[in-house]
């Protein structure tokens, strides 16, 4: 009780007091209130800024620990470059070794790690959208990517004297020249990627022209030109389709021999290579074949065999026929394919493109419709090599039998004659080749030069020579002389112009000749 009194006489005690010192009173009060409450922000504020300046100051050790990294980086880099050369000079094979990060080499930032798995992220998701854009452009059945590509190809020509084939001349027959333009080798075609098969990725393309057959009787009142609804023009080039690993490839194929894997360059005779029936190999047959790399460092094996079904020569003696069935060829009528094969030493891991020296052979079986049997068989040689100054030396020679299934053989096999008593048939041997040497100023412009050449045996020949004036089948030597000029303005634009000199020599009588100008304007997409 006394306790509660003395509450009471104390708070009568203050409420006796003057209302200034209540005023007072007020206002220290309220004054200490605001102090704090400024002291309070300008703590505040010397947290925000002390934890800018340490933000600031471990960027700036982050910076220079990227900065040292790298600078360490290059420096390994260039030790290892001077290894390498080191090792090279004296004939040893330079292994690159790993980065060990426990031995004192700085880690990069785990941020920096962040941002490359970011970035790759973002290109994987580019180059997947990128593929869904272009499998727009083109719809396959199987949904899976398909491109349209080709060359429109439009070549002029002037010829000195009568060739076989005005537009693309590989043959010299002797008379009258011509000049004229055509668009017939014009090429299209179509690549296309399909699904992973025993972990390969599987693949098909096909090329076709319009160097047909235009001709399609000899009535005077059907018209044979371009634009006849009759006329065969649409021509079948190469097919290819397969299966490709890492270092093996299992195809299927409608192209040139693989031991006569290069050809020379040229935009005026694209129907017909270049320098074909002149020591150029170049048919397109139909191939079963598999392709085997052996990489060891910058260097490589490459391993290649197959099966094929070799065409007949142009010039071929048969036996007319009534029955209105589509006889088998040569090697068809012998009932076994034909075998060839190839090894070549490769550098620079570019087995196509880069420098490379082959050998191959082949071998076919034959039965002709006179019943004969024979054998075509070819040894070869293939190189190609970068020299000093942007120049190339590519070329291919071959010795063999039977040839003019392959572009080879001056256009025959064998030659055939009879006589009342008894009938005489022989297979021709068969010997050339051809060089080109490519010098390439730019990526825009390049020059040409080439020389190709195909005999046959003349005393095989001689003996069967024929008295109708039938230049193929009594032709014993083909020889070509080419140069060319072509010029690409851009990726899609080419322009050439080119000389070509045919030589054409027969068994008996004198050699054919005839000179060739051409220009070519092509476009690809």
């Amino acid at each position: 009780m006394k306790k509660r009194h003395g509450c009471k006489r104390n708070s009568g005690h203050i409420n006796s007091l003057p209302s200034t010192w209540r005023t007072a009173s007020l206002c220290l009060a309220i004054v200490g209130s605001t102090a704090q409450s400024l002291a309070a922000q300008a703590n505040t504020s010397a947290n925000t800024s002390q934890r800018i300046q340490q933000l600031t100051d471990a960027m700036t050790r982050a910076q220079q620990t990227i900065e040292e990294t790298q600078q360490q980086l290059n420096e390994m880099r260039k030790e290892l470059t001077d290894l390498q050369q080191q090792l090279k000079a004296g004939g040893a094979t330079a292994t690159l070794p790993t980065a060990d990060t426990t031995q004192g080499t700085p880690a990069l930032p785990t941020q920096a790690v962040a941002d490359v798995q970011d970035i790759r992220e973002r290109q994987d998701m580019q180059q997947t959208e990128i593929a869904t854009q272009e499998q727009t452009k083109v719809e396959s059945e199987s949904k899976y990517p398909v491109k349209v590509t080709g060359m429109l190809l439009l070549n002029g020509f002037v010829n000195t004297s009568a060739v076989d084939m005005p537009s693309v001349p590989a043959l010299a027959v002797g008379g009258p020249g011509s000049t004229g333009a055509s668009v017939q080798q014009t090429v299209l075609g179509l690549d296309a990627h399909g699904p992973h098969l025993f972990g390969a990725r599987s693949y098909a393309d096909i090329r076709v022209d319009f160097f047909g057959n235009t001709q399609t009787n000899n009535a005077t009142t059907t018209y044979s030109g371009y634009y006849n609804g009759n006329s065969a023009l649409l021509r079948l080039r190469t097919a290819h389709a397969g299966l490709q690993w890492e270092h093996t490839q299992a195809y299927f194929a409608l192209d040139r021999p693989i031991f006569s894997p290069d050809s020379p360059t040229s935009l005026t005779a694209v129907a017909e290579p270049p320098l074909a029936w002149s020591g150029n190999l170049w048919t397109w047959n139909p191939q079963l074949g598999i392709t085997h790399d052996v990489i060891h460092g910058s260097r490589g094996l490459r391993l290649q065999a197959a099966l094929i079904d070799v065409g007949d020569a142009p010039v071929l003696p048969t036996v007319t026929s009534t029955t209105g069935v589509t006889s088998p060829s040569t090697a068809e009528q012998s009932r076994w394919p034909g075998i060839e094969g190839r090894v070549a030493l490769f550098g620079s891991n570019d087995a196509d493109q880069g420098n490379h020296v082959g050998v191959g052979g082949y071998f076919a079986p034959h039965t002709n419709s006179y019943g004969k049997q024979y054998d075509s068989w070819a040894g070869t040689l293939d190189a190609r090599f970068h020299l000093p100054s942007q120049f190339q030396l590519t070329g291919s020679f071959y010795r063999g039998k039977g040839l003019g299934g392959l572009g080879g053989g001056t256009y025959k096999d064998f030659v055939y004659r009879s006589d009342p008593n008894r009938s005489y048939f022989r297979e021709l041997d068969d010997v050339g080749g051809w060089t080109q040497l490519q010098r390439k100023l730019n990526e825009r412009i390049q020059f040409n030069a080439a020389i190709g050449f195909d005999n046959v045996f003349a005393y095989q020949l001689r003996p069967y020579a024929s008295t109708d004036g039938n230049v193929y089948q009594n032709l014993a030597r083909n020889r070509t002389f080419t140069g060319n000029v072509i010029f690409s303005p851009s990726a899609y634009l080419l322009f050439s112009v080119e000389y070509r000199h045919l030589d054409s020599t027969p068994v008996t009588g004198s050699t054919h000749r005839a000179n060739v100008f051409g220009v070519a304007a092509a476009y690809k997409f």
